[in-house]
């Protein structure tokens, strides 16, 4: 199952750079790395990154990712699923841009 992760252009450079990253200022501060899934995704993007351009969308095998992925309660009591290891370049499936438009971001399909 694939899971996701909106990282900004300067978050996804870094983890370019170093090939890993601890994530987002966000994700260091809760100690663990956030991701969505493809139906909380949407309301992902605009809860936390309302009106944000340039951000790049990572899409990361969740499977691959255990035993250090944890499904956890978050909004609303739903699972939400968290990584509590380093997030490697390695991981990622795909990435690709997420446009903003007028209703907000459009993640298009997530295949």
């Amino acid at each position: 199952m694939l899971i996701y992760k909106a990282l900004r252009a300067e978050e996804w450079a870094a983890l370019q750079a170093a090939g890993r990253t601890d994530g987002a200022p966000v994700d260091v501060a809760d100690g663990y790395i956030h991701f969505s899934t493809a139906e909380q995704l949407p309301t992902t993007l605009s809860k936390h990154f309302a009106g944000e351009n340039n951000l790049i969308l990572l899409a990361c095998e969740g499977d691959s990712l255990s035993p250090a992925l944890r499904w956890e309660p978050s909004r609303g009591g739903a699972l939400f699923p968290h990584l509590y290891r380093e997030l490697r370049l390695s991981d990622v499936v795909w990435h690709r841009l997420i446009p903003l438009g007028r209703a907000g971001h459009e993640p298009g399909e997530l295949a």
